[in-house]
């Protein structure tokens, strides 16, 4: 009797968990655009900015051959899910704090509150891509098979955004500073990673090596790949998905070893 009902119980707890996790990802959305006149388009709106940017000095001030031609859809292949991992990252640093007496009033499951930014910033990146298919069509990109990486790629980000926020977001709570370092440390890691870029310029400076260690580089070529195959390399992909199940392990741990901790503290 009892063999059976731990699974049933097992089921239970995860069924609540995701209602929950839905419920305050919702939430979450609604409040952000609920005194917003543009709602939805805000979340497209900052990386059509900066991808406009990066295209008009690329392109027109220095008149060199970034990437991969159409290069503003090179861009947006790789800045739209930066904005994602960004987002989600950047509002970790608050995710304890912000939600301290909710957190300390509920016995729901503290892990959910990073959940909730990964995926409510996970679902503003979804709705994102139309416009990317848009500037595809407007430019004539060629859409290929390998479109079909976007969901392994989508896989491996949330895995590696979660990893990261279960790392920061405790950690935050005893080094405040901690909050600014990981902004700065997310400025570095954008010009870092292959996004107004592509790994074979990586490859062209004997780079390859040292910039597949970072995971985003592999997951950023399975999202490239649906327009320009060229850009998928196997080898910096399975550093991504190694690299994103390690921090997430490590984030686990972290988060376990702090939660009581972070109770008291917050």
């Amino acid at each position: 009797m009892s063999a059976a009902g731990a699974p049933r119980r097992s089921r239970s707890s995860f069924a609540r968990y995701r209602q929950s996790l839905w419920l305050l990802t919702v939430r979450d959305l609604r409040v952000r655009y609920s005194t917003s006149v543009l709602g939805y388009f805000w979340s497209i709106l900052d990386p059509l900015v900066m991808a406009g940017i990066y295209w008009f000095v690329f392109t027109q001030v220095f008149n060199r051959d970034a990437g991969s031609q159409p290069y503003i859809v090179f861009l947006l292949c790789a800045l739209l899910p930066w904005m994602w991992f960004n987002g989600a990252v950047s509002d970790t640093t608050r995710a304890y704090i912000r939600e301290a007496k909710l957190i300390r009033s509920t016995k729901i499951p503290r892990t959910i509150w990073v959940a909730r930014l990964v995926l409510s910033k996970g679902i503003e990146f979804v709705a994102s891509l139309p416009v990317l298919v848009i500037f595809g069509i407007a430019t004539g990109a060629t859409l290929h098979w390998q479109a079909v990486f976007f969901i392994p790629a989508i896989i491996l980000q949330t895995i590696l955004t979660m990893g990261v926020g279960l790392i920061v977001a405790p950690l935050v709570v005893f080094f405040r500073d901690l909050e600014r370092a990981t902004k700065l440390t997310l400025r570095f890691l954008f010009y870092a990673s292959p996004i107004i870029y592509g790994l074979p310029d990586l490859r062209r400076l004997g780079l390859e090596f040292i910039g597949s260690f970072n995971p985003l580089a592999g997951i950023f070529s399975l999202y490239r790949a649906a327009y320009f195959p060229e850009e998928l390399d196997g080898y910096p992909v399975l550093i991504a998905a190694l690299m994103s199940l390690i921090i997430l392990a490590v984030g686990i741990l972290v988060f376990t070893r702090t939660e009581r901790a972070v109770l008291k503290e917050i």
